[in-house]
């Protein structure tokens, strides 16, 4: 059990990084292969945890619907070698700087001891009932401005790619 949780923890960072800084192609269709790829390891620590529904949902809608909606804004753009920008150094040195601090944070963090799980255990796992009612009673409004957002995100993204008529 403790080697899946290093395999899919380490699948994770090593997929998440090669998002961002992908040495094999500057395409930005590679990268979200690999934004693919991580979300899958995430669903697999997911089940690891026994959080299947979280896992399939983790799946289905960000590895299914919302990476269809990235590929398909990167295709309709369709950069040019020539206008990709590149990261400047600047730019690429305060983002080390942070990840060098978050991770001194994690390491201290995890130098000082084991965690206390003060946590109740669950009393039936994996039941979706409570989360069905809550989702389809209390967060109905904000589901519906996420889909009108994606929707504009879209439109936007059609605008922005077509081509000017003459």
């Amino acid at each position: 059990m403790d080697a899946l949780f290093y395999l899919f923890a380490a699948l994770t960072l090593l997929c998440g990084i090669l998002v961002i800084a992908n040495p094999f192609s500057n395409n930005p269709v590679t990268s979200a292969m690999f934004l693919v790829l991580t979300i899958v390891s995430m669903a697999g620590l997911f089940v690891l945890l026994h959080a299947f529904f979280l896992a399939a949902v983790q799946v289905l809608v960000y590895a299914g619907a919302v990476m269809v909606l990235f590929l398909f804004v990167i295709m309709l753009l369709d950069l040019k070698e020539e206008q990709r920008r590149s990261i400047p150094l600047f730019s690429a040195g305060l983002g080390l700087i942070a990840v060098v601090a978050i991770a001194s944070v994690i390491i201290g963090r995890l130098w000082k001891g084991p965690f206390v799980n003060s946590v109740d255990q669950p009393t039936m796992e994996g039941a979706t009932t409570v989360l069905g009612t809550k989702l389809f009673s209390d967060y109905v409004l904000p589901f519906e401005i996420v889909s009108l957002v994606l929707l504009v995100a879209m439109i936007g993204a059609i605008l922005l790619s077509k081509k000017e008529l003459k």
